[in-house]
């Protein structure tokens, strides 16, 4: 199998064709339990991050917003109340699974109006050009076979003038806090995955995933080169979380 036909699944390397069946079963089998185990291995923290990115977002009532990777719609919720109901919120997901826990949990919550549902791989997205205002993918990019091709769908199907957000973990800047975090990575959630979802391997995966992901530098190129302007990044938590912002100009 040559170089060209493989790709990163954690730290083994696997046909390109076969990583998107792989995540879907890491997904299928933690969906269940998605929410609960956010909580348990942030302690909670991921709700300041992911009301971070919502506040860097910019997004303003009437505006258009679509969610890649939403999951179970954590910042679909929050767009949902600033766009109001003159406004769209697009959640998008390839795991069906994941998708559809987020509907139940909205609909539940009475979020209907404004909300729309769409499965699709973010590489190539069923969605018209120059529409979003906004573009935010949280904790999903690094599970993305082909990362470029879903930047340039993302810059694709923005407005002039809109804005992407990627909230994503990332490389921790100093050393001692990243042997912290990779012993934190490599042995509790393992252990807390095997505890809470009878499921260690796919925790173990999502450390293995974190540390393939290209880090802040890289990732504002890669930007760029689809295209964005004015990219930054801001780092949480030390450099474990890292929001990434591209503009359409």
């Amino acid at each position: 199998m040559s170089e060209d036909n493989t790709t990163h699944f954690g730290f083994r390397k696997v046909p390109v064709g076969e990583k998107a069946g792989h995540v879907k079963a890491v997904f299928d089998s933690v969906a269940s339990r998605y929410d609960l185990m956010n909580d348990l291995m942030s302690l909670g923290i991921h709700r300041l991050w992911k009301r971070q990115a919502v506040a860097l977002s910019g997004v303003r009532r009437g505006q258009r917003v679509l969610d890649l990777a939403a999951g179970t719609g954590d910042l679909a919720q929050r767009f949902s109340g600033i766009v109001g109901p003159e406004g769209e919120v697009v959640m998008s997901d390839i795991n069906a699974a994941m998708l559809g826990q987020g509907r139940s949990r909205l609909t539940d919550l009475g979020l209907v109006g404004n909300l729309r549902y769409t499965l699709a791989n973010a590489e190539a997205l069923p969605l018209v050009s120059d529409h979003f205002d906004c573009v935010t993918i949280g904790f999903g990019l690094r599970n993305v076979t082909h990362k470029q091709r879903a930047l340039d769908e993302m810059y694709r199907v923005l407005r002039p003038g809109g804005r992407a957000l990627i909230l994503e973990f990332s490389h921790p800047t100093s050393t001692p806090l990243q042997k912290v975090y990779d012993l934190y990575s490599f042995n509790v959630l393992p252990a807390l995955g095997k505890l809470v979802t009878d499921d260690a391997e796919s925790y173990r995966y999502l450390a293995e995933s974190i540390r393939m992901h290209p880090d802040q530098e890289t990732l504002r190129a890669m930007m760029e080169g689809s295209g964005f302007e004015r990219c930054d990044w801001l780092n949480l938590t030390g450099g474990i979380v890292a929001i990434h912002r591209g503009f359409k100009l």
